[in-house]
């Protein structure tokens, strides 16, 4: 995974989850450009500013939740790949997410191994 001037939107409104993720991703990638946000409105602004070709979206968050984030950023961009990172998530909260457009869903505390299956998979 090499490619020069990959965007990836981080948004959660925790600063400790957000570097985490970061950091991993920089593991994997030290290439990309990654853009960060603290909520579900941040995230849209962010997206449509940035065109990120991979989104990273906790559920729960102020201002706007993950899950009007996915719809709204769906709206906008039919093929954006937005996967949900959450540690709170109910089952009807992600079959929300998924229905909303979210193509996949990584658990908190995530591994290794899961964002670099992601990284490969979009990437």
């Amino acid at each position: 995974m090499g490619t020069n001037n990959i965007k990836i939107l981080i948004c959660d409104d925790s600063i400790l989850a957000r570097k985490q993720l970061a950091d991993v991703i920089k593991k994997f990638n030290d290439k990309v450009d990654i853009i960060q946000g603290r909520n579900g409105a941040e995230a849209v602004d962010l997206y449509k500013s940035n065109s990120p070709v991979l989104v990273f979206l906790d559920i729960v968050m102020p201002e706007k939740d993950g899950i009007q984030a996915v719809r709204e950023i769906m709206e906008d961009d039919e093929d954006a790949n937005i996967i949900i990172v959450s540690s709170v998530g109910t089952q009807n909260q992600l079959k929300a997410a998924i229905e909303a457009g979210a193509r996949d869903f990584i658990q908190k505390p995530f591994s290794e191994q899961s964002i670099e299956k992601i990284l490969k998979s979009y990437l």
